[in-house]
């Protein structure tokens, strides 16, 4: 089933973003066939990262939990809040 993980940035975090972004996207690599869209939250400006969505395949949500809280980005403190939902994907069509 594919869950989008809807992560916010505490505010005034940028800095642990960065010091923790290699972790990150090395973490995100070893679940590579199972990313639908992922991508950083951006600011109005579009020039800052304020949070994090992936759409992504999990057997479960138990799995999806799993994956969002062994993220470097969370385990780091990150996040003001995550959320993860059930997603149906409709368009583009396959």
């Amino acid at each position: 089933m594919l869950y989008a993980i809807y992560c916010k940035d505490k505010p005034n975090h940028l800095q642990t973003r960065l010091d923790n972004r290699p972790a990150h996207v090395e973490y995100l690599k070893k679940f590579a066939g199972q990313h639908v869209c992922t991508g950083p939250l951006l600011s109005d400006d579009g020039q800052g990262m304020v949070g994090s969505l992936l759409v992504m395949e999990f057997a479960d949500r138990k799995a999806a939990e799993d994956f969002a809280a062994n993220d470097p980005y969370a385990k780091a403190g990150l996040f003001q809040s995550v959320t993860i939902t059930p997603f149906r994907k409709v368009f583009p069509q396959a």
